[in-house]
């Protein structure tokens, strides 16, 4: 079993790169072998307190903490939105240069939507000589996602409801590009990655950026569309 890629640590906290696929924790309703909470505990050999959640198909950067006392402080910097976040994702088609996108977001049926804002701009386009549907040709945008608030599937959500959906989403986007990039890329993850998290510690004051490099993969797909 490989160990989990650790990004930073200190004697509060600890954060690792989360591969795309693993469960944060174990859950009633999905089922895994490995899940990103226990591989850690088991990894440090001492408890670690849950913080935040990714997607099990998002990859990058998560936060644990040590203790649970550094668990409720990180947590109110969550709640209190006063820890940035930032994300790259694939989507389809061109999107404009820069956006912001304010639509409430209904996180269970029985539930009211509730405020959700994420910001992007646009870093790169491709467009690739291959038909998909009627059009001859496919397009996409690389963009760089920063969520202010922190809804279930939140930027997947949002930038389907543009009209743009992330390659790779089973859930809210579109079967054909996901079938593009899987038959001509080899391509079978969300290519959704959390690249940068940025919090002043809640302890030392410092301000602390936890980055995750670019998972081998999609590194090579990037270099591919010269991104």
């Amino acid at each position: 079993m490989n160990a989990l890629t650790i990004l930073y640590q200190d004697p509060h906290y600890v954060a690792i790169d989360k591969p795309a696929g693993m469960l944060v924790h174990r859950t009633r309703i999905a089922e895994a072998s490995e899940y990103a909470m226990q591989r850690l505990r088991d990894q440090l050999g001492r408890r670690v307190y849950i913080i935040h959640r990714l997607d099990r198909p998002t990859s990058g950067v998560l936060l644990f903490a040590l203790s649970p006392e550094a668990a409720r402080a990180m947590c109110a910097l969550f709640e209190s939105r006063q820890v940035a976040k930032k994300y790259l994702a694939v989507v389809r088609g061109y999107t404009d240069e820069s956006g912001v996108i304010d639509y409430p977001l209904r996180e269970e049926k029985h539930k009211e939507p509730q405020q959700a804002v994420t910001r992007y701009r646009r870093l790169a386009t491709v467009e690739l000589d291959i038909p998909v549907g009627r059009y001859p040709k496919a397009r996409y945008s690389l963009v760089e996602a920063v969520p202010e608030t922190g809804r279930m599937h939140q930027i997947r959500k949002h930038f389907a409801h543009i009209f743009h959906p992330l390659v790779g989403d089973t859930t809210h986007g579109e079967g054909r590009h996901n079938r593009l990039f899987r038959d001509h890329f080899a391509m079978e993850r969300l290519l959704l990655l959390a690249t940068e998290l940025s919090f002043s510690h809640p302890y030392r004051g410092n301000r602390v950026t936890i980055g995750a490099p670019l998972p081998p993969d999609v590194a090579t797909l990037f270099a591919r569309f010269s991104w």
